[in-house]
């Protein structure tokens, strides 16, 4: 069938270049090649299709009528390469994104350019805080926090997310503002602690101090443990990224700005290294350079208590 189908498409290049020879030059071969697979095609449908002289070339009347199934082959398999390069080559189609629940809203300001600039691209976002099948979805590209699990999926660092300390005014008030020594005393608004409830936190600073910390509340959800902590009911490690506005509006505040919390990488997996399709690639670029744009930590608040009306 293979050996038909270019057959085929070899007729059709005769016709559309005028003879053997020119078909010969279209297809990179000898006049004498192309002339052998129209003959054996001729053979294998049991009719002539070609009327040969020396001047000329035409079609029989049966060769006509194949020639017309010929072209339009020859023609969809030219649409679908072009199409395909264009896919290569220029961003377009659905991109499908997955993300957790409270870094999507970084996800618009960071493709946004992106989008403008590619009117045949759309995007789906696909928000979860859980292990997302990237496969059943049909996911192009998920953004992943921290340590990547073993995957057959290709990981490529876009940037990385800055931690500091923050707690709501209220709790200061009622609490005290908490120092190093007296951090083990607080209340925590943890992701995801033990099963007991006690969470061991790497301390920034030389050498491997680790602080042994009780949860107050948890939360499988980093933008649910922001709101309790707005709320005055603990401490909490946030990105300064994600709380821009509301440490801005001093519902936040950055406490012991002298601990440097270890950053946590960002990555865009991606079904394969080679042959990306172009939105995945400026995806990835976009994205990169978003997050160096907005990677610098945020500046520390004065954290000194205050009264709550």
């Amino acid at each position: 069938m293979l050996e038909q189908l270019k057959r085929m498409a070899v007729l059709a290049t005769v016709i559309e270049q005028g003879s053997f020879a020119g078909a010969a030059r279209q297809l990179q071969t000898s006049t004498s090649a192309v002339s052998q697979q129209v003959r054996a095609l001729e053979r294998d449908m049991g009719v002539t299709l070609l009327h040969r002289s020396t001047r000329k070339l035409s079609l029989t009347p049966a060769g006509s009528r194949f020639h017309e199934g010929c072209a339009a082959m020859l023609a969809a398999a030219r649409e679908a390469q072009t199409q395909l390069h264009q896919l290569r080559d220029a961003p377009q189609g659905e991109l499908r994104v997955a993300a957790p629940v409270g870094f999507a809203r970084q996800l618009g300001p960071a493709l946004a350019p992106l989008l403008a600039a590619h009117p045949g691209l759309s995007l789906h976002l696909e928000v979860d805080d859980g292990f997302t099948d990237l496969v059943e979805k049909r996911i192009d590209l998920a953004i992943r926090f921290g340590r990547l699990p073993d995957s057959a999926w290709v990981g490529t660092r876009i940037g990385e997310k800055h931690i500091s300390l923050y707690a709501a005014p209220a709790y200061l008030a009622r609490h005290g503002v908490p120092t190093l020594e007296t951090l083990a005393d607080h209340d925590w608004l943890l992701l995801r602690p033990d099963a007991s409830g006690r969470h061991r936190l790497p301390l920034p600073g030389p050498g491997s101090r680790v602080l042994e910390v009780q949860a107050r509340a948890t939360s499988n959800n980093q933008l649910s443990l922001q709101q309790l902590c707005e709320a005055g009911l603990g401490l909490a490690l946030l990105s300064p990224g994600d709380v821009g506005e509301v440490a801005q509006s001093g519902r936040l505040l950055a406490l012991l700005p002298e601990l440097a919390w270890p950053t946590l990488p960002i990555h865009a997996l991606s079904p394969q290294r080679d042959a990306q399709p172009a939105k995945v690639r400026h995806a990835i670029a976009a994205l990169r350079q978003f997050f160096q744009a907005a990677g610098k930590p945020a500046a520390s608040i004065d954290p000194s208590p205050q009264e709550t009306p």
